[in-house]
Protein backbone atom coordinates (compact mmCIF):
# COMPACT_ATOMS: atom_id res chain seq x y z
CA UNK A 1 0.00 0.00 0.00
CA UNK A 2 1.34 3.42 -0.94
CA UNK A 3 1.72 6.21 1.59
CA UNK A 4 -1.31 8.52 1.82
CA UNK A 5 -1.19 11.87 0.03
CA UNK A 6 -1.34 15.05 2.11
CA UNK A 7 -0.62 17.60 -0.62
CA UNK A 8 -1.12 17.30 -4.34
CA UNK A 9 -0.48 19.65 -7.24
CA UNK A 10 -2.84 19.50 -10.21
CA UNK A 11 -0.95 19.93 -13.48
CA UNK A 12 -3.42 22.40 -14.94
CA UNK A 13 -4.36 26.07 -14.90
CA UNK A 14 -8.06 25.19 -15.34
CA UNK A 15 -10.04 26.33 -12.29
CA UNK A 16 -12.97 24.17 -13.40
CA UNK A 17 -10.85 21.05 -13.14
CA UNK A 18 -9.51 22.16 -9.76
CA UNK A 19 -13.05 22.45 -8.39
CA UNK A 20 -13.91 18.95 -9.61
CA UNK A 21 -10.71 17.47 -8.18
CA UNK A 22 -11.23 19.18 -4.82
CA UNK A 23 -14.77 17.81 -4.57
CA UNK A 24 -13.76 14.29 -5.51
CA UNK A 25 -10.49 14.06 -3.58
CA UNK A 26 -11.84 15.77 -0.47
CA UNK A 27 -12.73 12.45 1.24
CA UNK A 28 -9.04 11.46 1.17
CA UNK A 29 -8.10 14.54 3.20
CA UNK A 30 -5.77 15.69 0.45
CA UNK A 31 -5.00 19.40 -0.09
CA UNK A 32 -5.21 20.11 -3.80
CA UNK A 33 -3.65 23.13 -5.51
CA UNK A 34 -3.21 24.27 -9.08
CA UNK A 35 0.31 24.29 -10.52
CA UNK A 36 0.05 28.06 -10.95
CA UNK A 37 0.39 28.38 -7.15
CA UNK A 38 4.00 27.24 -7.66
CA UNK A 39 4.69 29.37 -10.71
CA UNK A 40 4.36 26.41 -13.06
CA UNK A 41 3.19 27.18 -16.58
CA UNK A 42 1.59 24.77 -19.02
CA UNK A 43 4.02 22.30 -20.55
CA UNK A 44 4.10 21.79 -24.30
CA UNK A 45 1.92 18.78 -25.07
CA UNK A 46 4.07 16.97 -27.62
CA UNK A 47 2.65 13.50 -27.02
CA UNK A 48 0.48 11.72 -29.56
CA UNK A 49 -1.86 10.20 -26.97
CA UNK A 50 -3.71 11.31 -23.85
CA UNK A 51 -1.43 9.08 -21.76
CA UNK A 52 1.78 10.61 -23.10
CA UNK A 53 0.55 14.15 -22.56
CA UNK A 54 -0.67 13.43 -19.03
CA UNK A 55 2.74 12.03 -18.06
CA UNK A 56 4.51 15.08 -19.52
CA UNK A 57 2.28 17.44 -17.54
CA UNK A 58 2.50 15.52 -14.28
CA UNK A 59 6.29 15.27 -14.43
CA UNK A 60 6.72 19.01 -15.07
CA UNK A 61 4.38 19.97 -12.21
CA UNK A 62 5.98 17.57 -9.76
CA UNK A 63 9.50 18.66 -10.66
CA UNK A 64 8.68 22.35 -10.19
CA UNK A 65 6.61 22.00 -7.01
CA UNK A 66 8.40 19.14 -5.27
CA UNK A 67 5.00 17.55 -4.63
CA UNK A 68 3.12 14.55 -5.95
CA UNK A 69 1.35 15.60 -9.12
CA UNK A 70 -1.91 14.64 -10.73
CA UNK A 71 -2.35 15.31 -14.43
CA UNK A 72 -5.48 14.92 -16.46
CA UNK A 73 -5.39 14.76 -20.21
CA UNK A 74 -8.85 14.57 -21.61
CA UNK A 75 -10.78 15.39 -24.71
CA UNK A 76 -13.70 14.72 -26.96
CA UNK A 77 -13.63 12.13 -29.74
CA UNK A 78 -16.44 12.47 -32.29
CA UNK A 79 -17.12 9.37 -34.36
CA UNK A 80 -18.18 11.24 -37.53
CA UNK A 81 -14.93 13.23 -37.41
CA UNK A 82 -12.65 10.23 -37.14
CA UNK A 83 -12.02 10.83 -33.44
CA UNK A 84 -11.35 14.57 -33.72
CA UNK A 85 -10.78 16.85 -31.95
CA UNK A 86 -9.14 14.22 -29.69
CA UNK A 87 -5.90 15.31 -28.04
CA UNK A 88 -6.37 18.75 -29.61
CA UNK A 89 -9.76 19.32 -27.94
CA UNK A 90 -8.64 22.25 -25.78
CA UNK A 91 -7.07 24.06 -28.74
CA UNK A 92 -9.32 22.83 -31.55
CA UNK A 93 -10.03 26.37 -32.77
CA UNK A 94 -6.69 27.83 -31.66
CA UNK A 95 -5.04 28.71 -28.37
CA UNK A 96 -5.77 32.45 -28.12
CA UNK A 97 -8.10 34.14 -25.65
CA UNK A 98 -9.18 33.17 -22.14
CA UNK A 99 -10.77 29.82 -21.35
CA UNK A 100 -14.33 31.01 -21.92
CA UNK A 101 -13.42 32.48 -25.31
CA UNK A 102 -11.60 29.30 -26.33
CA UNK A 103 -14.55 27.18 -25.25
CA UNK A 104 -16.92 29.24 -27.40
CA UNK A 105 -14.59 29.07 -30.39
CA UNK A 106 -14.11 25.32 -29.99
CA UNK A 107 -17.85 24.73 -29.74
CA UNK A 108 -18.51 26.89 -32.79
CA UNK A 109 -15.91 25.00 -34.83
CA UNK A 110 -17.35 21.64 -33.75
CA UNK A 111 -20.88 22.67 -34.75
CA UNK A 112 -19.60 23.86 -38.12
CA UNK A 113 -17.76 20.57 -38.70
CA UNK A 114 -20.93 18.61 -37.94
CA UNK A 115 -23.47 20.80 -39.71
CA UNK A 116 -24.09 18.19 -42.42
CA UNK A 117 -24.15 15.24 -40.00
CA UNK A 118 -27.70 14.22 -39.08
CA UNK A 119 -29.07 13.40 -35.66
CA UNK A 120 -28.36 9.77 -34.87
CA UNK A 121 -24.91 9.94 -36.46
CA UNK A 122 -23.34 12.38 -34.00
CA UNK A 123 -22.02 9.93 -31.43
CA UNK A 124 -19.08 11.03 -29.32
CA UNK A 125 -17.08 10.07 -26.27
CA UNK A 126 -15.31 12.15 -23.70
CA UNK A 127 -12.03 10.48 -22.68
CA UNK A 128 -10.00 11.08 -19.55
CA UNK A 129 -6.57 9.76 -18.64
CA UNK A 130 -5.31 10.48 -15.13
CA UNK A 131 -1.66 10.09 -14.18
CA UNK A 132 -0.44 10.36 -10.60
CA UNK A 133 3.29 10.70 -9.96
CA UNK A 134 4.57 10.49 -6.37
CA UNK A 135 7.65 12.43 -7.49
CA UNK A 136 9.07 13.65 -10.78
CA UNK A 137 11.11 10.51 -11.39
CA UNK A 138 8.43 8.04 -10.26
CA UNK A 139 9.00 4.93 -12.45
CA UNK A 140 5.57 3.43 -11.75
CA UNK A 141 2.92 6.15 -12.12
CA UNK A 142 -0.68 5.32 -11.41
CA UNK A 143 -2.62 5.55 -14.68
CA UNK A 144 -6.37 5.23 -15.14
CA UNK A 145 -8.53 5.80 -18.20
CA UNK A 146 -12.30 6.17 -18.49
CA UNK A 147 -14.75 7.36 -21.14
CA UNK A 148 -18.26 8.86 -21.24
CA UNK A 149 -20.51 8.14 -24.21
CA UNK A 150 -23.00 10.63 -25.60
CA UNK A 151 -24.05 12.60 -28.66
CA UNK A 152 -23.31 16.07 -29.98
CA UNK A 153 -26.27 18.44 -30.01
CA UNK A 154 -27.07 20.84 -32.83
CA UNK A 155 -27.05 23.78 -30.41
CA UNK A 156 -25.72 24.38 -26.88
CA UNK A 157 -27.82 23.72 -23.79
CA UNK A 158 -26.98 24.72 -20.23
CA UNK A 159 -24.56 27.11 -18.58
CA UNK A 160 -22.71 24.66 -16.34
CA UNK A 161 -19.48 22.75 -16.77
CA UNK A 162 -16.84 23.85 -19.27
CA UNK A 163 -15.38 22.85 -22.62
CA UNK A 164 -17.85 21.02 -24.83
CA UNK A 165 -20.33 20.30 -21.99
CA UNK A 166 -23.19 22.42 -23.43
CA UNK A 167 -23.06 20.37 -26.65
CA UNK A 168 -22.59 16.94 -25.06
CA UNK A 169 -25.93 15.14 -24.74
CA UNK A 170 -26.10 12.58 -21.92
CA UNK A 171 -28.76 9.98 -22.85
CA UNK A 172 -29.18 8.48 -19.37
CA UNK A 173 -29.94 11.91 -17.91
CA UNK A 174 -31.85 13.31 -20.92
CA UNK A 175 -29.92 16.58 -20.71
CA UNK A 176 -26.61 18.05 -21.74
CA UNK A 177 -23.51 17.86 -19.57
CA UNK A 178 -23.87 21.64 -19.22
CA UNK A 179 -27.25 21.13 -17.53
CA UNK A 180 -26.12 18.55 -14.98
CA UNK A 181 -25.54 19.44 -11.34
CA UNK A 182 -21.92 19.18 -10.25
CA UNK A 183 -22.74 16.09 -8.16
CA UNK A 184 -24.44 14.35 -11.07
CA UNK A 185 -21.64 15.26 -13.44
CA UNK A 186 -19.03 13.93 -11.01
CA UNK A 187 -20.94 10.65 -10.79
CA UNK A 188 -21.35 10.13 -14.53
CA UNK A 189 -18.44 11.85 -16.23
CA UNK A 190 -15.24 10.44 -17.64
CA UNK A 191 -13.21 12.49 -15.17
CA UNK A 192 -15.39 11.63 -12.19
CA UNK A 193 -15.23 7.91 -12.87
CA UNK A 194 -11.50 8.08 -13.57
CA UNK A 195 -10.97 9.77 -10.21
CA UNK A 196 -13.10 7.16 -8.47
CA UNK A 197 -10.95 4.44 -10.07
CA UNK A 198 -7.81 6.31 -9.01
CA UNK A 199 -9.03 6.56 -5.42
CA UNK A 200 -9.78 2.83 -5.38
CA UNK A 201 -6.20 2.16 -6.44
CA UNK A 202 -4.88 4.53 -3.76
CA UNK A 203 -6.90 2.71 -1.10
CA UNK A 204 -5.99 -0.80 -2.32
Amino acid sequence: MREPLDDLVVASANSGKLTEFQQLLGPLGCRVQLQSAFGVTDVEETGLTFVENAILKARAASRASGLPALADDSGLAVEALGGAPGIYSARYAGASGDRAARDRANNDKLLEALKEVPEGARGARYWCVLVLLRHAEDPVPLIVQRDWAGDILAYPRGEGGFGYDPLFWVPESAMSAGELSSDEKNRLSHRGRALQALMEQLKA
